[in-house]
């Protein structure tokens, strides 16, 4: 999505850029060495952001592949360019390397990093099995297989190579210990993504690490094959460690030097292990495991935790790391217990090490990802409670704002500049307003046709398959008359797409159907339901969430006399995700407050001006402007003991699905009978929410955490960036 030339690139070989580990290709050489000479700078003025899982599939953002295709560069008569062209323009689009929102929200925040000059890497797994793909059966519910895809043949990927053996893999050896305290080597061949800016004129490298060669022992292979493998506590333990043992490895190797360690999320503090062992070593000498005493590791800790920001993403008990002791007796050698035993000892569960307690203990700067995730966070972690601030997650505009919306956009001589800078919007001060409203309604109704046209599409692709598969089609209307069975675009559409967990309560709004359907008969309203996300292959009670989906689809058909059609779309991914955030007409969210810790989905939406209809957690508490931008319903009092429980007896289902049931009939009143009101709610949310709930904002908060010299230019433009918002405001 870009209608600038990037500047001095007048040919694609100038695409094309070397350094000592191989071939690329998406920038400048310039670029490449600038890039390059900040992450490897002796004055360690870079960053290393570590992720279990990065969302960048090259099938939403993908400036590479625009500037060719406008510039028409489809031929070489280099062959090697010629194979680069065509990965380019007809390789596939898909990176399966993440699950859900924290992933994409790392993606995300990496292509902010690239659009504003930051210097940062990017460390993570290469998983050969990516995360499951998703197949749905209305008898059986979701069914789990096996991801395949092909690293070698996707844009943006390249393998590095060894300076030492032209052709070969570059080869990186992580050592690992064993139950007799013998250490273990793996081996990992690295990979290279190239997200580069919009503008081609910077990138951000992920690094990611493949464990699953040949050189490497077989439980290493496997730990490294699916993302979030969670077959066995070892095999989560094991695939944790290989994410925070790769880090310095990977770091030396290539001869970077980041000053910072930015984890997102626990998964990769294995490396402040690491970290700390290294300055044992160096305050006590080689012999430090026998000198050491416990104020030695506290003081080392101390050390470390300067070069260590940690973001954590959930107050949801199954999203913090814990092991059984024991369990780590056998995968570690001594030394890694006694420091442990200090720093991630666990008060509620003292068999156990709790590695979300540990990244809260060793680190310079904490951050939640909302204020009221702040405020929970603080009362889960008291010990460290003053050093935990918010900053509130954001999007990358620029990815997940629909063509059609930025074209308007573009073509809006009020709103210049808001690919740079989507603060421009918070000054929109437009000469025709109702003009503008008028193109904002023609571009959203061609988006929502785009939606329902791939529905009905789907449909029609299901009940054929009924013919030569197994699998029964997920959805009701499949098994109806054609004629009978597809969606009309106009009709007020809702869309929900997360994963399923029995917290977000993606059933909510079906616990009384009688309900529900009375409101569109009495009112003869049209309403479409779209569903879309996948549950944790281990996560049965989220599986049983989304089979009740499937269940209700025929009951809410037949009591609204076919006024509600409840849809389910399989394979949630990124592609599918941007058709809804900007095809529907409103953004469902009903998780338990406060459970939601962000929630990002919702921004994506509202960067197309999209309502969202949400229950007051997360980031709506600050995205919902005294209803300006769209509603809330469901319980939003004080929080008490029992507000964080999962327990299906505190998850108020009856109040909050009541709540519900009240509210609706304002909304569709308000979209069916007064419409100019609905389209302020949409001219509202690009005013007030796209300044404050982008990754630019956001990256521009982390960077205060960084310690970073930027140069003159960048540095004044993320100060611009850190005044569209303060998520913390005691940091103003």
């Amino acid at each position: 999505m870009t209608n600038k030339k990037p500047i001095n690139i007048n040919s694609v070989e100038e695409l094309t850029c070397i350094n000592k580990f191989g071939t690329f290709f998406g920038v400048p050489q310039s670029v490449f060495d600038q890039v390059w000479q900040e992450l490897s700078s002796p004055e360690k003025n870079s960053v290393a952001y570590v992720s279990m899982e990065i969302g960048a599939d090259p099938d939403i953002f993908h400036p590479v592949q625009d500037f060719l295709k406008e510039e028409k560069y489809t031929k070489s008569i280099d062959p090697n360019i010629q194979k680069l062209l065509d990965k380019y323009l007809d390789g596939p689009r898909k990176i399966p390397n993440y699950s859900g929102g924290l992933g994409v929200l790392a993606g995300d925040t990496l292509k902010s990093f690239a659009d504003t000059h930051i210097p940062v890497m990017a460390i993570s797994l290469l998983y050969r099995e990516g995360y499951f793909s998703q197949l749905v059966d209305s008898r059986v519910g979701q069914i789990d297989q096996a991801t395949t895809w092909s690293p070698e043949a996707t844009p943006t990927l390249f393998q590095l190579q060894d300076p030492e053996h032209p052709g070969q893999p570059l080869e990186i050896t992580v050592h690992f210990f064993n139950e007799y305290d013998h250490p273990t080597e793996a081996k990992a061949h690295v990979w290279m993504k190239m997200e580069v800016s919009e503008e081609l004129d910077y990138f951000v490298p992920e690094f990611l690490l493949d464990y699953s060669i040949p050189s490497s022992p077989p439980w290493v292979r496997e730990a490294g094959l699916r993302l979030y493998n969670a077959t066995s506590a070892i095999m989560k333990a094991n695939q944790r460690r290989m994410l925070g043992s790769g880090i310095l490895p990977l770091t030396e190797a290539l001869g970077l030097t980041p000053n910072t360690i930015h984890l997102n999320e626990q998964h990769g503090v294995a490396v402040t292990l690491h970290l700390i062992l290294r300055q044992l070593e160096k305050t006590l000498g080689k012999e430090y495991r026998n000198a050491m005493r416990d104020e030695d590791i506290i003081t080392a800790a101390q050390e470390v935790a300067q070069h260590i920001v940690y973001t954590i993403h959930t107050p949801v008990k199954a999203g913090h790391d814990r092991f059984a002791r024991s369990l780590y007796t056998g995968i570690s050698h001594e030394t890694c217990h006694h420091i442990l035993n200090l720093l991630a000892s666990d008060a509620d569960s003292p068999h156990e090490y709790n590695f979300t307690a540990f990244a809260m203990r060793v680190n310079r700067a904490i951050n939640s990802v909302s204020r009221l995730h702040r405020d929970v966070t603080r009362k889960q972690f008291p010990d460290v409670a003053d050093k935990i601030k918010a900053i509130t997650n954001g999007v990358h505009h620029l990815s997940w704002i629909s063509e059609t919306r930025a074209e308007l956009f573009d073509n809006t001589e009020e709103l210049a500049g808001w690919r740079d800078d989507p603060g421009v919007f918070a000054h929109m001060k437009l000469r025709d307003e109702q003009s503008f409203r008028k193109q904002l309604q023609q571009a959203w109704h061609r988006d929502n046709q785009a939606l329902i046209e791939y529905i009905n599409t789907m449909l029609l692709d299901h009940r054929t398959q009924m013919d030569t598969t197994w699998i029964d089609p997920p959805n009701y209307l499949s098994h109806r008359l054609p004629e009978e069975s597809r969606l009309l675009p106009g009709v007020f559409t809702v869309g929900f797409a997360r994963r399923f967990s029995t917290y977000k309560r993606a059933d909510l709004i079906f616990d009384d159907i009688p309900a529900l359907a009375d409101i569109l008969v009495k009112n003869n309203w049209r309403i479409n339901f779209l569903f879309a996300g996948k549950a944790h292959p281990q996560d049965e009670p989220g599986k049983s969430v989304l089979k009740l989906i499937l269940d209700n689809q025929e009951e809410l058909h037949t009591r609204s006399n076919g006024l509600a059609q409840l849809i389910f779309i399989p394979g949630y991914d990124m592609r599918i995700a941007k058709m809804m955030v900007s095809g529907v007409h409103t953004w469902l969210n009903s998780p338990k407050r406060p459970l939601e810790a962000s929630g990002t989905s919702g921004m994506k939406a509202a960067m197309n001006g999209v309502p969202n209809l949400s229950v007051m957690d997360g980031w709506w508490v600050e995205g919902y402007h005294e209803g300006a931008t769209g509603w809330k319903f469901g319980y939003d009092g004080p929080l008490n003991a029992d507000s964080l429980s999962e327990h299906p007896d505190t998850l108020l289902y009856a109040e909050d699905s009541q709540s519900f049931y009240r509210l609706l009939p304002k909304v569709l009143e308000l979209f069916y009978e007064r419409h100019d009101e609905y389209m302020q709610l949409a001219v509202n949310n690009l005013r007030l929410n796209v300044p404050i709930f982008n990754t630019h904002r956001m990256a521009a908060e982390y960077v205060s955490k960084y310690d970073l010299e930027l140069p003159a230019e960048t540095d004044a433009r993320i100060k611009e960036f850190q005044k569209l918002y303060r998520s913390e405001p005691s940091d103003a």
